[in-house]
């Protein structure tokens, strides 16, 4: 098995369970899918593999996992997490017809963490620390969706309290500029696994380009190292992933999130 086959294969045995939704207030199980609720009214379908079902048996589960989510009136939205290297005949045809519609493609990328934790200059006014108070919370899930060109949602902030309410490892880091969160990232350090994962990271257009977002990567592999985990994982824009690329991170597959949104009465 070379290098990135095992990769991938630590991928699909270790952080395609539990570990893949710390913070989810329910999870259901249909054949192989697991269906999760997450605070804010979010729905999120993911699955270690589909069991080798063939075409007809992913319509099912589609069908079915859909009836679950629109059965509870307080899901408003669902996501669907594909992988591009799973064995799912029909599937993006299936979601389509159900209303989902898939967004940009990202880059799995996997590699050592120590070849992370390096020394990264940062622009002059530019510093990092960790934040866990509601109001940085609240600024850095605002920026974010500044930089992704969403409308800021405060349910994403408030998920983000609930989970640090869960005192699970997570932590939130950013890069402040005169008083401005001007980058943002995650770590989700996996428990019973040799992995951390490196989440939610976003740089204003203006800031990109800097080194910002490089050092506060490394920040995060030295805290992940810090707390006994070898191997860091991350799902990467085109934006993020040459950089992992520069440390010799590998890409082990795509996913590509499918989206439905309840429809709102008239």
């Amino acid at each position: 098995m070379d290098h990135a086959s095992a990769l991938l294969r630590a991928y699909d045995t270790q952080l395609r369970t539990d570990a893949e939704t710390p913070s989810a207030t329910a999870v259901t199980r249909l054949g192989p899918l697991r269906l999760v609720v997450f605070g804010g009214g979010r729905g999120f379908v993911t699955y270690q593999d589909l069991g080798g079902a063939d075409a007809a048996e992913v319509r099912r589960l589609v069908a079915g996992a859909l009836d679950h989510y629109r059965s509870d009136p307080a899901i408003t939205r669902v996501e669907w997490k594909t992988r591009g290297h799973d064995h799912a005949p029909g599937l993006h045809e299936v979601l389509l017809e159900h209303g989902f519609t898939p967004e940009e493609s990202e880059s799995v990328m996997i590699g050592e963490a120590r070849s992370l934790a390096v020394d990264v200059p940062l622009p002059d006014g530019v510093s990092l620390r960790r934040v866990t108070g509601e109001a940085d919370v609240r600024a850095m899930c605002a920026m974010q969706d500044e930089a992704f060109g969403e409308p800021v949602d405060a349910r994403t902030a408030d998920a983000i309290m609930y989970r640090l309410s869960l005192d699970d490892g997570m932590e939130l880091w950013v890069a402040e500029a005169d008083g401005r969160i001007v980058t943002a990232g995650r770590l989700e350090p996996v428990a019973g696994t040799e992995f951390a994962g490196i989440w939610g990271g976003a740089t204003l257009k203006e800031w990109r380009g800097r080194g910002i977002y490089r050092a506060l990567t490394a920040a995060r592999a030295r805290s992940a190292l810090a707390g006994g985990k070898r191997l860091m994982h991350s799902d990467s824009t085109e934006y993020s992933r040459p950089i992992l690329e520069r440390y010799g991170f590998v890409r082990v597959t795509t996913t590509t999130p499918y989206r439905w949104s309840r429809p709102t009465e008239a």
